[in-house]
């Protein structure tokens, strides 16, 4: 297992594990077009032009098979510590129960460590049983509420 981070090339693979899920589908992004529209291609480029992102893929065979977004903050609160935040956590379907998780999430923390943040945290649906179930596995408590406001 490869991990590193997302090329261009790689975008229609991370799409495509992005809308192989069924909360996804029900907010109406379980489709992936043929063509990749220019806001996803946008999204991209600022990500991967901004040192506190990183879009990272294992790659296992030559194939995308899991991604996370990691995202690092600097911060005034907890003695201006800085705090990496993971996202858009997938793992390939045929390819989940194997241990890809467990392994990209401890490659998503040392990146942490590596730029000296002082806490990792995440949001997960409140529908994803199954991931909370893995992210308390990994040591993660759910100490606080989060909110969201679509615009």
């Amino acid at each position: 297992m490869e991990f590193r981070s997302a090329e261009r090339v790689d975008v229609p693979a991370i799409l495509r594990l992005l809308a192989d899920d069924d909360i996804s589908r029900a907010r109406g992004f379980g489709v992936v077009a043929e063509e990749v529209d220019a806001a996803i291609w946008a999204a991209f480029e600022a990500i991967d032009a901004d040192p506190n992102n990183e879009l990272i893929v294992a790659e296992a065979d030559g194939e995308v098979v899991a991604t996370c977004q990691l995202t690092f903050t600097p911060g005034l609160s907890r003695g201006g510590a800085w705090r990496m935040t993971v996202e858009a956590v997938r793992v390939r379907a045929d390819r989940r129960s194997g241990g890809i998780g467990r392994e990209l999430m401890a490659y998503a923390i040392d990146r942490a460590r590596g730029r000296g943040c002082r806490i990792v945290q995440l949001t997960t649906d409140k529908r994803r049983a199954d991931a909370h179930r893995f992210y308390d596995s990994l040591g993660f408590v759910a100490s606080h509420e989060g909110m969201k406001l679509a615009l």
